[in-house]
């Protein structure tokens, strides 16, 4: 028995959009430590004897620190062996993957990355939004709504000033300031989109522009978790384009 981590990246949602390496660490896998972003589908490719616990973080219910989570892999890993942390999305973008890769490695736990498919860009590939566009733009920023002081990063303020489309996670709780900072800077009207359960039966979207949004998802009763996208791009979404071809004609 050699004590392992493998940080697996579980996709944004679609049980379908895991790698086929990161199924074969669940093949492997003496324990399976997975988040609540991570669809729990994807257990059954673990071994039967495998332990499964859910240390996934949701608002308003019970969850787990990181600093219990980090200590759950040491001691599994040093019991049991081969320890798969299964984590919505990329390990690495937003997930505090490489702090739990860090913590392992202290305890002489050999490591292992096993990328996944961001939300911050898959969730709008599958709905057709492409983040970037040769014509309308040429780069994107990813930003978290959520740091941990629990407001919002400075970067924002950067990114609304640009012409990049602009995706935040975890930001639906901060939408009214997010709405905010970009009318400040002129961007009342570009467009926006949001996608609540992302690539999975449950998925919602709405379509509107920065000053008008947050009437359309009070309407659309959407919530979290969600992916929200702010950019030029989203005006070449069907949906976006129907609303407001008409509201122009009328």
């Amino acid at each position: 028995m050699t004590p392992k981590l493998t940080l697996v990246g579980a996709g944004p949602g679609d049980n379908e959009l895991i790698t086929l390496k990161g199924i074969k660490a669940l093949q492997n896998a003496d324990v399976v430590l997975y988040d609540a972003l991570a669809n729990d589908s994807l257990l059954a490719y673990a071994p039967i004897q495998a332990i499964k616990m859910n240390v996934g973080k949701r608002k308003g219910q019970h969850s787990y620190l990181q600093d219990e989570i980090n200590r759950l892999i040491v001691s599994f890993a040093l019991e049991h062996g081969h320890v798969v942390r299964l984590k919505g999305g990329d390990p690495f973008v937003f997930g505090r993957g490489y702090e739990e890769l860090e913590y392992a490695k202290a305890f002489g736990i050999s490591t292992e990355v096993i990328p996944g498919v961001s939300s911050s860009i898959g969730v709008a590939a599958a709905i057709q939004i492409p983040i970037t566009h040769r014509d309308i733009a040429r780069s994107f920023w990813v930003v978290t709504g959520h740091t941990s002081d629990g407001s919002l990063p400075k970067d924002l303020s950067l990114a609304a000033q640009s012409s990049a489309t602009v995706v935040i996670l975890m930001g639906m709780s901060k939408l009214a300031e997010i709405a905010a900072i970009f009318g400040h800077h002129g961007k009342s009207e570009m467009p926006i989109a949001i996608i609540q359960n992302g690539t999975t039966g449950k998925q919602k979207s709405v379509f509107g522009q920065i000053r008008d949004i947050l009437e359309k998802v009070s309407e659309s009763k959407i919530t979290n978790p969600a992916v929200i996208i702010i950019g030029e791009v989203v005006s070449l979404h069907p949906e976006y384009v129907l609303d407001y071809v008409e509201e122009m004609k009328l």
